[in-house]
């Protein structure tokens, strides 16, 4: 029997991957489905709290898009990219990481991938470079975000083990930030000079490769500034309050909001102050781009993390018994398990929440948990994750393609490269913090 529900899991994984996008959370729902009614497994548990949470942020970012904060974003970007366009390979990964680091979502790396391809492109770069190591660190950066739902769920987790809010950030953003600077120091000797590449050589005899019009030059409302202004006082709020109320710091004593709750709060709030100060149409921010986007992100969490929690829940001492001897001796071996985990589940936030209580419960210490965090990330490895593809689609040299083997595309080294020296320098941070 546990053979056939593990087949029901995976089949639904397998379909998900083929819907892709949102069709990931129907195929976890059919899933569920099928182990509950069909098999007789007790549900899982609904990640509720994680699902407001991407809502609330996505709802005040949304916001900010339409007020013309993303735009603004996006400017302050490539001016940076500009500023030093031969080191572009580094400097794109620094900045989708810190735009993901403040957004709490890798989404925004879309509006500054067509950016970084233009930069590449006039140095003579291969695009490939950058373009892969900038996708590779807007996704790790969600694992070292204050408000991403992966870090929050995360954290909630580890307050039962002694371990703050504070304390995992402290551990994960110097982790992951420096290990996408390794992912990138090795992207920039991953395959052909642009100028030897025979397809963009006969791209370019065909004309299918363009430079940007200079220009042309995108008129920011009045209102741009502000609106990123208010979204990031609101995130100051968020880590300020979450530090005030944790038990390291105690400067709030029995809080009337949990971390939780002040997220949402925080971030709904910063919604209405925009709506209100910069005056925007609210019926505009349904149709906004990443309202879009997190919203198709809630119900794929919905799906996959209550699909992976009824399994797990319902084979929890089982699996304890196995892999629990095996994770103690071989702690590193958790990032093995959440790397595959999260390349089949699409999601850091639903791999978080379907593994880690598991992880937890069969003894992993803190330090290995906050190493191995960092793998929930693996969102690179197959060909089919929308801001992956939007790279792919961005590069009109072709420098940046998909393999006929599927997993030869410009971005499997440097995300292992990644991933692999985040979770090495967990350990060593880890051990050093705590």
């Amino acid at each position: 029997m546990v053979l056939v529900q593990l087949l029901v899991v995976l089949g639904a994984i397998f379909l998900g991957a083929r819907l892709s996008g949102i069709g990931i959370g129907y195929a976890g729902g059919i899933g569920v489905l099928i182990l509950t009614l069909v098999l007789g497994m007790a549900p899982g548990s609904i990640p509720v709290s994680v699902i407001l949470i991407i809502m609330s942020v996505i709802a005040a970012i949304a916001a900010m898009q339409v007020a013309g904060g993303m735009q603004y974003l996006v400017n302050i970007a490539e001016r940076v990219l500009r500023s030093n366009p031969k080191q572009v390979t580094f400097l794109a990964p620094i900045v989708t990481y810190i735009m993901t680091l403040l957004a709490g979502t890798g989404h925004t790396a879309f509006s500054t991938l067509p950016v970084i391809a233009e930069v590449a492109k006039e140095q003579g770069i291969r695009p490939s470079r950058p373009l892969s190591i900038a996708v590779v660190a807007s996704q790790i950066a969600i694992t070292a975000s204050p408000i991403s739902a992966a870090v929050v769920a995360f954290s909630g987790m580890l307050e039962g083990k002694g371990v703050g809010y504070l304390t995992l950030l402290a551990i994960c953003i110097p982790a992951t930030f420096m290990a996408c600077m390794a992912g990138a120091f090795v992207a920039q000797f991953l395959g052909k000079e642009l100028a030897d590449d025979e397809v963009y050589q006969e791209r370019l005899a065909k004309g299918l490769v363009s430079l940007r019009d200079k220009t042309k030059v995108a008129e920011l409302p009045a209102t741009a500034g502000r609106s990123v202004l208010i979204f990031v006082i609101a995130i100051a709020a968020v880590v300020g309050y979450a530090t005030a109320i944790s038990d390291n710091v105690g400067l709030i004593a029995n809080p009337t909001l949990g971390r939780d709750e002040a997220i949402m709060v925080f971030m709904l709030t910063a919604a209405g102050a925009i709506a209100l100060t910069c005056k925007i149409d609210t019926s505009d921010v349904l149709s906004a781009a990443t309202f879009k986007s997190g919203m198709s992100a809630c119900i794929c969490v919905l799906g996959v993390a209550w699909l992976g929690d009824t399994f797990v829940s319902g084979h929890i001492e089982s699996i304890k018994e196995i892999s629990g001897s095996v994770l103690q001796d071989y702690p590193w071996m958790l990032a093995v398990l959440l790397f595959f985990a999260s390349m089949l589940l699409y999601s850091q936030a639903a791999t978080t929440v379907a593994l880690m209580p598991a992880a937890l419960a069969m003894g992993v210490s803190p330090v290995a948990a906050i190493a191995a965090f960092a793998a929930v990330s693996a969102l690179f490895v197959l060909p089919t994750y929308p801001t992956l593809l939007a790279a792919v689609e961005m590069d009109d040299t072709g420098s940046t393609r998909i393999g006929k083997l599927v997993f030869n595309h410009p971005f499997f080294i440097p995300g292992v490269v990644t991933i692999s020296t985040s979770v090495a320098l967990g350990f060593l941070i880890g051990g050093v913090v705590l």
